[in-house]
């Protein structure tokens, strides 16, 4: 779990993208791109807490360097994210 701290642009990318960066507490801050456009204004997201993937290798897209995965589920307008209904601490472990 962690709190979006920032929301950017990401115009390079192949597909409308945000480049997010999210503070995972202990884990620290990890930042992402993530094609969530069509359903997310960067107001939409900021302070908000989302299900990142941590423990997977960077990868790179473009110009930018991935570190985490954002969970969401495909729809037909989008990717809507995962979330939670109550707040959690930074950085706690899905059970």
């Amino acid at each position: 779990m962690g709190t979006v701290q920032k929301v950017e642009p990401f115009p390079e990318a192949r597909r409308p993208a945000w480049k997010v960066w999210v503070d995972f507490g202990p884990h620290g801050v990890k930042k992402t791109s993530a094609q969530i456009r069509s359903l997310y204004a960067p107001e939409d997201l900021v302070g908000r807490q989302i299900v990142g993937v941590i423990n997977f290798p960077p990868k790179q897209v473009g110009p930018f360097m991935s570190e985490f995965l954002l969970t969401g589920f495909h729809t037909d307008e989008g990717v809507v994210i995962t979330t939670v209904e109550r707040r959690v601490p930074d950085g706690t472990r899905m059970a």
